[in-house]
């Protein structure tokens, strides 16, 4: 596992979890991009992407 990756995960993790449950347009983006960030860090730690629903506590 590579310290680039688990960084990239926690801050994809971190930008999804604080624009998540916005309504705006912007926020939806943001919460993509973290979404983005945190499956491009767990790729490169030789992790599956997360391909379930956000917040619903689904198993990997």
């Amino acid at each position: 596992m590579s310290i680039e990756g688990k960084a990239k995960e926690a801050a994809g993790f971190v930008k999804e979890e604080l624009n998540e449950h916005g309504d705006t347009p912007e926020a939806k983006k943001k919460a993509q991009e973290g979404r983005d960030l945190r499956n491009e860090g767990r790729i490169e730690d030789g992790k599956a992407p997360k391909t379930t629903e956000p917040g619903t506590g689904a198993k990997e």
